[in-house]
């Protein structure tokens, strides 16, 4: 019997033309995609957690595939995961997503060496949660530094937890404060 039983899904993009200055010949693209299910654990203590993770992997690919086709596999240059419980679970049922989200991502778009953010929550039906991203291939790009918003009116119930990752096609819009640029990455250990 599967541990995972999607009640919805849904897709957001963003698309940011200017922040206030000239509007950019290439928008920056952010999209979410999320999957609310039931949580298998709500209510009570599971002192194991690793087929939850497991199974997870699916969901994950599920949704990061969903991802690459909206945005293009050539165009992601940032990305992120988060989960947000309903108040019946606890914060370990969100975090089994570190896993097998970052797993999803990283397996589909051909192993980036960065670590994948992330931003978790036990909270109410309806809680928005704000993610930050960053640049796939090393962590201390600056000008990749980055978040959005996710989040469902009706999700998650108390039973239930909203799963999501994010990718997006490049940095902040008129970003220009200096650091580690993308071109200037040399070590290729996903840090700079």
């Amino acid at each position: 019997m599967s541990l995972i039983e999607i009640r919805k899904r849904s897709l957001t993009v963003e698309t940011t033309y200017h922040e206030g200055g000239p509007v950019t010949d290439t928008p920056l693209k952010l999209a979410a995609a999320c999957a609310v299910i039931q949580n298998p654990y709500a209510g009570r203590y599971e002192p194991d957690l690793m087929p939850f993770m497991a199974e997870l992997r699916k969901l994950g690919t599920l949704l990061a595939e969903e991802l690459v086709q909206t945005l293009g596999k050539e165009n992601i240059e940032v990305y992120s995961k988060a989960a947000i419980v309903g108040v019946n679970g606890e914060m370990e049922h969100g975090a089994v997503w570190h896993e097998a989200g970052g797993w999803a991502m990283r397996s589909v778009l051909g192993e980036p060496k960065a670590m994948v953010p992330a931003s978790k929550a036990v909270a109410h039906t309806g809680y928005r949660l704000m993610v930050p991203v960053h640049y796939i291939h090393a962590s201390y790009v600056r000008s990749h530094f980055n978040s959005m918003e996710v989040g469902i009116q009706d999700a998650p119930r108390p039973n239930e937890i909203l799963f999501a990752l994010v990718m997006g096609t490049g940095p902040r819009v008129h970003s220009r404060l200096g650091g580690l640029t993308k071109d200037k990455v040399s070590v290729h250990d996903g840090q700079r």
